[in-house]
């Protein structure tokens, strides 16, 4: 069996294989009503005559999914900025793990930068639960991303977990593509970045050498993703409040795609990426200790790049004051600062069914926590 049909069911679609998928697409009618949404006013026998001129991924990218993704930036939010990308070698491939904010634009956004940046993109990992209709799974595939399975039995979830760690392992190590994959699974809903050993734990099913060894193989870099606004910072809040109420309670397909709306349509401010460096000498003295300790050391390492790497805007040191009823941070933000920021957390506390202090100090721990790590206070 080929590496392609062993992986089939969770890689990208080869160049070879987008025509086909075109076709099965446009055949689907509620992908032609989301065309229709996205693209107001341009012809569907237009936009399907430019999906047949494409012939490969890199082509598909730059011409159908780039400019819609850079309207998405400028329309909302105040720039995409970055740092770190030179001090990493284009001709290489890396696994970027990366605090994670925005259900689809952490990893959409990222590949902005490459492509203006004339790098490769990189592939995407998106869990299952997202893909909620057919066609989904397929668009996403067509974009570089590959499926992680979830909400698996036992016996299964471990068989899913050894393919996609051999497909991670495979797409860096003979593809030589980079990868990106969050740093949990689900969003941080209160800014609160932390690495998941069981990730690393999954990575690492693949390796055939030593801990240090077959993390070096992949290159693991950090990255710090920093929205200076959250458009879903008030459906997490409720989803906190919903929960304190309900400890049952869990959120619906409904409730994803209602996210993911917000997190594409909302404001987000200014938005930054940066890269930290490839985590390889560390690997050295995690080797030397315990099976568990050395998946809870990696995963600080990773953390500690990306809370010290992390773009504290006026909104977080305000929070943090606010939080903690000083003025610690006052000379961070300007009195026009202060009297903004109150008054967008007045906005999203209003959109919020619940105690009203409940949810304000959800949102302030929320933009709060990223300093509370900066500091490592």
């Amino acid at each position: 069996m080929s590496k392609d049909e062993y992986f089939s069911s969770i890689r990208p679609y080869n160049d070879d294989e987008l025509q086909d998928i075109f076709t099965e697409l446009l055949a689907e009618e509620s992908f032609r009503k989301v065309l229709s949404n996205i693209f107001p006013g341009t012809p569907l026998d237009g936009f399907e005559q430019h999906l047949r001129s494409i012939t490969n991924v890199a082509d598909f990218q730059k011409k159908v999914v780039y400019p819609y993704v850079k309207k998405i930036a400028d329309t909302t939010s105040q720039g995409i900025s970055f740092d770190g990308l030179d001090k990493l070698d284009p001709n290489k491939g890396y696994v970027f793990i990366s605090n994670h904010r925005d259900i689809t634009l952490d990893s959409t956004f990222m590949n902005k930068v490459f492509i203006e940046n004339g790098r490769d993109t990189v592939e995407i990992a998106i869990g299952d639960n997202l893909l909620i209709y057919p066609w989904i799974s397929k668009v996403v595939k067509l974009n570089k991303s590959f499926i992680v399975k979830r909400n698996l039995p036992a016996r299964q979830m471990l068989a899913s977990s050894k393919v996609l760690s051999e497909y991670i392992r495979y797409a860096r190590t003979e593809k030589n593509s980079s990868i990106w994959i969050a740093q949990r699974e689900g969003r941080s809903k209160d800014g609160d970045d932390r690495t998941q050993s069981s990730l690393l734990k999954m990575i690492n099913m693949s390796g055939e050498n030593n801990f240090a060894e077959n993390f070096k193989e992949i290159q693991i870099v950090p990255v710090a993703i920093s929205y200076e606004l959250d458009p879903c910072d008030y459906l997490k809040a409720q989803e906190f409040y919903l929960k304190s109420q309900d400890p049952e309670y869990k959120k619906t397909p409904a409730d994803d795609l209602k996210h993911m709306q917000s997190g594409i349509n909302g404001r987000k401010g200014r938005i930054h990426y940066s890269f930290g460096t490839p985590i390889a000498n560390e690997l050295e003295s995690i080797e030397k200790l315990g099976k568990n300790e050395r998946l809870e050391e990696l995963a600080s390492t990773i953390d500690e790049q990306i809370h010290n790497n992390y773009k504290l805007w006026p909104g977080n040191f305000i929070a943090s004051d606010l939080m903690n009823k000083e003025n610690k941070f006052a000379d961070k933000y300007t009195t026009e600062d202060l009297k903004w920021f109150e008054n967008y957390m007045e906005e999203r506390i209003a959109r919020v069914e619940g105690d009203t202090d409940f949810v304000k100090n959800t949102l302030l721990e929320m933009y709060s926590n990223p300093v509370k790590n900066f500091y490592q206070e």
